[in-house]
C-alpha cells in the first residue's frame, strides 16, 4: 500500500512538472509575439484533397511547389472571389503527381491553377521529391484512427504553439543547434525561424519579423544558393525529357478538360539573383512556351503582366504577406480578363 502511494505521488509530481515545463514554455512563446502553425504533413493535404470535389463555381484547386502556397493570398482570394481556394501544392516538388491523380479522378471536374516553377517543374524522375507522392498514399490509406487524430491535432494545434512541431517541438530546437558535418555527410539545411509557418488552409508565409530581419533572409538566399551550385552539378536537362514532360502534363490537362474541367499555368513571381539564374537555365521561350503551345491550355507569366512583374521578393523566391495580398488581387483581374468568372458579391479591388 506504501508502496502504491510513492507511485501516486510519483505520478502526480511528474504531471505537474511536465505540465509547469510546457505551460513556461507556451507563455515564453506567446510572450516573444509567436503565431499559431500546423504540421503541414499528409493528414492536412489529405483533409484538403478531400474537398476538390466542389463545384467549380465554387472553388478553384491550386497545384505546384512553395511559390503559389506564399504568393496565394487565400483570405484575399476567397473575399474577393467568394470562390474556395483548395490549396494542394507541396513544397519543394513537382506538381506532377497530384496533377496525374487528378486527372485520373473521375470525380474531379473544377478548375485547377497549376503553378510553374520551371526547376522543379521539368526535373527528371530521379531528382524529384517525393513529398507528392507520400502525400497521395496517406490520403488513399488514411485509416479511421488518422482521421481521429486529426481532429484531435486541429483542436489542439490551434490553442497552443508549443506543438509546431517544425518550429518549437524538442526535434526542432536540437535541430536548430548546428553541429559541424562530418566528412562526406550531407545535412539539409534548416530554414531560420518565421520563413516556414502555415495556417490551417495550407498557406505558407514569412512573419514580420522574419522580412525585418536581414539575417533571417540571408540564411535562406544561402539555402538557394547551396540548391544552385547543386544544380549546376546535374546533367542538362535534354529536349526529350522536356517533351516527355510537356506529353505527360498534356494528356493528363486534357483528360480534366474532358470532364468539363478548367486549367491554367501560372508562373509566379521570383527576384534578383534567382530570377537571372532562372531565366538564363530555363529560357522561356523552350519551357514555358512549348509548354503552352503543346497543352492548348491558357498561362500567366509574371513577367507578361505590368501589375504583377514589378515584386522584390525578400529572399528572391516568394512573396511576403503584403506582396500576396497585392499579388492575389491582380491575379483575380488577370483571371477574369482571361474568362474566369467568379460568383462574389465583391468587386475586385482596383490596383494602381
Amino acid at each position: 500500500m506504501k508502496q502504491k502511494i510513492l507511485f501516486v505521488k510519483a505520478a502526480v509530481l511528474a504531471t505537474v512538472i511536465i505540465a509547469a515545463t510546457l505551460g513556461s514554455w507556451e507563455m515564453y512563446l506567446r510572450h516573444q509575439g509567436r503565431g499559431i502553425s500546423y504540421d503541414d504533413g499528409g493528414s492536412l493535404w489529405s483533409d484538403k484533397r478531400k474537398q476538390v470535389y466542389e463545384p467549380k463555381d465554387k472553388a478553384t484547386v491550386f497545384i505546384g511547389s512553395s511559390r503559389i502556397k506564399y504568393d496565394l493570398d487565400i483570405p484575399t482570394w476567397e473575399s474577393i472571389t467568394g470562390n474556395h481556394a483548395i490549396q494542394l501544392a507541396n513544397v519543394g516538388s513537382s506538381p506532377l503527381p497530384v496533377l496525374n491523380d487528378l486527372a485520373a479522378d473521375e470525380q474531379f471536374k473544377g478548375r485547377l491553377v497549376i503553378d510553374v516553377t520551371e526547376f522543379l517543374f521539368f526535373q527528371p524522375a530521379p531528382y524529384v521529391n517525393k513529398t507528392p507522392v507520400e502525400n497521395l498514399e496517406y490520403f488513399k490509406k488514411e485509416t479511421p484512427a488518422q482521421k481521429v487524430g486529426f481532429a484531435l491535432n486541429k483542436a489542439l494545434e490551434s490553442e497552443f504553439l508549443f506543438l509546431d512541431k517544425e518550429e518549437y517541438s524538442l526535434n526542432a530546437l536540437l535541430a536548430s543547434t548546428r553541429i559541424p558535418n562530418r566528412p562526406n555527410v550531407y545535412e539539409f539545411p534548416d530554414f531560420p525561424e518565421g520563413f516556414t509557418p502555415v495556417s490551417f488552409d495550407r498557406q505558407s508565409y514569412m512573419t514580420e519579423n522574419f522580412v525585418k530581419d536581414t539575417n533571417l533572409i540571408n540564411q535562406v538566399t544561402a539555402v538557394w544558393a547551396m540548391f544552385g551550385e547543386a544544380a549546376a552539378k546535374m546533367p542538362p536537362i535534354t529536349e526529350a525529357q522536356i517533351n516527355a514532360t510537356v506529353a505527360a502534363v498534356k494528356a493528363a490537362c486534357h483528360k480534366i478538360q474532358s470532364r468539363g474541367g478548367e486549367v491554367i499555368f501560372v508562373r509566379t513571381p521570383s527576384s534578383g539573383p534567382m530570377l537571372a539564374m532562372e531565366k538564363m537555365a530555363f529560357p522561356k521561350e523552350r519551357f514555358w512556351n512549348k509548354l503552352l503551345a503543346a497543352t492548348g491550355c491558357r498561362g500567366i507569366h509574371f513577367e507578361d503582366y505590368p501589375q504583377i512583374a514589378h515584386f522584390q521578393c525578400p529572399e528572391f523566391s516568394h512573396l511576403s504577406v503584403p506582396q500576396a495580398k497585392t499579388f492575389t488581387e491582380a491575379f483575380i483581374n488577370i483571371l477574369r480578363e482571361k474568362g474566369w468568372s467568379f460568383q462574389t458579391t465583391q468587386n475586385t479591388i482596383a490596383l494602381n
